[in-house]
């Protein structure tokens, strides 16, 4: 039965072969250029529709995804869901990953968990759509059946997706049937840039690309002129189109796709397609991409790219372009010349290199840093102030208060108290909420903090600083102000450091200090998250840069005084790889690339002295720290 109306959610095709929404916005924007029709072009920039996408490209005629910088290729596919459906009324259900983000559930899960949701059920199990879940709405927690662990799910809301009605678009249908009516052609463009892409197809259909001739291979019969396939219904969903090579006309049958593996170009025409030549012409056929041996792939691709790049064509940094992938450079080259007859200004080339480590540098070169003593630091212990009871350390940073507020303002203070513990969150003037060991103090005393005038019950402020590193310090629970000295959990190593004769990207005018760390593997303390389990320390020894100016030394003086203090590294999750009990960093941002910035941590990065200064500062490492440290 046909629906009169559906809404469109564009999916790609993700490496586990499961077929994963692009969010509302992103969709709006793809099912505009369809829309469009070939006079858009047939490919959609995603970067244009969500920042976080720019690499991708969609060619509407293959219907394949293109990651620019990589070359990856990913299926895409146009599908309709009933409008009175979660994507239909904007509702998006989410599972929380190992790093603390939000990802979206596959669409049919996604709208299986919110129709029992709708129908107020206090439970689903996904194992009738072939997962072993179930999703407890009381708890908003996905369990899994086999191992019983729990993760956290929500339901937000978001745009619509696009909604269609009656007969489909014209879009439905692209690229266009060979039986349908087509469209005048659309003068030809006069920029540079397609002047350039048109004269180099003209040298290849010329035979030949400067002192290279072409020589065509024996060209295969025509095919068949397939019957024209009827227009998809609204509740179909839309087939992958069949990928030709302009010149041999030659669909790509089942031994092409196997070959083609997800990350291989798949060659679509740029424009509309030629008729094929009739069986039995006398005339030549001219030599195509598809006639072509590697080594004039190559010569095209490397003219193409000169061409637009002399032309001022922004470039596009494709990995692997000396064939050691599955990409193949010719045809990474000629995807280029496809998407820029497409309209898109673009043009392959190979990316700037990751240089992570400087020129091999001598004993001899290596020099101590003036103002510093030594060149090495160890930490073997535990460095915190034992000894005291928590009352008596919470003694030196608080004031009583005898009547809690309750809608009062503070003396010399411009806000309105809260009348609430954001601890506990519980009134201040009730006894505290807190549930876990009780302190040995009563729970309806309050107290201030003097520095920031926060207030809290005295109760919950000692229960928060057992359960801390207890280390005679306090930290505001509220705006993070520090009373004492802040130290961390850092696990016992060894850090360098010292003057290198090479200068950092962006810092020419002087050398560059190098900092190393080393943490060995070991079994975690009192102190750290599981007492008596080994943890393990991955990528060490760390390399790490400075610019050696002054605000260069005066950052790694505050280093030192951070890991004196155990604050440069934590035993926790890695952020990057989801393992457990390992050494990660712990907030104070550090430079490991030397000669490049590809991952973000490495130069030129003007801002970069400023904000890791910014960071000291928010552990309670400033100047003032210097006093009280030995150097």
């Amino acid at each position: 039965m046909l629906l009169a109306s559906a809404v469109v959610v564009w999916e790609w095709l993700n490496e586990h072969g499961r077929w994963r929404p692009y969010s509302p916005a992103v969709s709006h924007h793809i099912e505009a250029v369809a829309r469009a029709g070939p006079r858009a072009g047939g490919s959609v920039v995603l970067g244009q529709a969500d920042s976080r996408l720019a690499p991708y490209i969609i060619d509407l005629q293959s219907m394949h995804q293109f990651r620019q910088d990589t070359g990856t290729i990913r299926p895409v596919r146009r599908s309709y869901y009933d409008p009175s459906s979660a994507p239909g009324k904007g509702v998006v259900w989410e599972w929380e990953n190992d790093s603390g983000s939000w990802t979206p559930y596959d669409m049919d899960v996604g709208i299986t968990i919110q129709r029992a949701y709708e129908k107020q059920h206090p439970w689903v199990d996904l194992s009738t759509i072939g997962f072993c879940y179930v999703i407890d709405f009381a708890t908003m927690g996905q369990i899994n059946r086999q191992t019983q662990r729990k993760r956290r799910v929500r339901r937000r809301l978001d745009m619509v997706y696009p909604l269609v009605s009656g007969t489909l678009p014209k879009s439905q249908s692209w690229p266009a049937s060979p039986g349908a009516a087509a469209a005048p052609p659309a003068p030809a463009c006069a920029c540079p840039q397609c002047l350039l892409v048109m004269s180099v197809k003209a040298a290849v259909s010329a035979g030949g690309l400067g002192a290279a001739t072409l020589q065509p291979r024996k060209a295969p019969p025509a095919p068949p002129i397939a019957p024209k396939a009827p227009a998809p219904t609204p509740g179909a969903k839309v087939p992958d189109g069949t990928a030709m090579a302009r010149g041999s006309l030659k669909p790509l049958g089942s031994q092409g796709v196997r070959r083609q593996a997800a990350s291989t170009p798949a060659l679509s025409p740029a424009g509309p397609a030629s008729s094929p030549p009739a069986v039995g012409s006398s005339k030549a056929a001219r030599p195509g991409l598809g006639t072509m041996n590697r080594s004039h792939l190559q010569r095209l691709a490397i003219a193409q790219s000169r061409v637009l790049i002399a032309s001022g064509v922004p470039t596009v940094p494709v990995k692997n372009l000396n064939g050691s992938s599955p990409v193949n450079p010719a045809l990474a080259g000629i995807t280029g010349i496809l998407m820029s007859a497409a309209g898109l200004p673009v043009c392959l080339t190979r990316p700037p290199k990751l240089v992570l480590h400087p020129p091999p540098v001598s004993k001899s070169e290596i020099q101590s840093i003036p103002g510093i003593s030594h060149t090495c630091r160890k930490t073997t212990k535990k460095q915190a102030k034992k000894g005291k009871a928590p009352e008596e350390v919470l003694k030196k940073y608080l004031q009583k208060v005898r009547h809690p507020p309750d809608e009062v303002r503070a003396a010399g203070l411009a806000w309105a108290v809260c009348r609430d513990c954001t601890i506990c969150m519980e009134r201040l003037s009730a006894p505290s909420g807190y549930k876990g060991p009780q302190p040995a103090i009563k729970p309806d005393l309050v107290g201030k903090l003097a520095k920031c005038g926060h207030i809290f019950h005295l109760h919950c402020l000692v229960a928060m600083y057992n359960n801390g590193n207890k280390d005679g310090s306090l930290q505001c629970p509220t705006c993070k102000t520090i009373y004492g000295v802040k130290t961390g959990t850092q696990p016992p190593g060894k850090m360098e450091y010292h003057i290198i004769p090479h200068a950092l990207p962006g810092h020419s005018d002087c050398k560059t200090i190098r900092i190393i760390y080393n943490i060995p593997p070991g079994v975690q303390g009192p102190e750290h998250p599981n007492p008596g389990k080994s943890f393990t320390a991955r990528g060490f020894p760390r390399h790490c840069y400075l610019p050696d100016s002054e605000k260069g030394r005066k950052v790694l003086k505050l280093l030192l005084v951070a890991w004196d203090r155990r604050l440069i590294f934590a035993i926790g999750t890695s952020s990057t790889t989801g393992e457990s009990d390992t050494v990660i960093w712990n907030e104070i941002h550090h430079k490991t690339e030397f000669g490049s910035n590809l991952t973000g941590h490495g130069y030129p990065d003007i801002n970069y002295l400023d904000n890791v200064l910014a960071e000291l500062a928010a552990q309670g490492i400033t100047e003032e720290s210097l006093a009280q440290e030995k150097d």
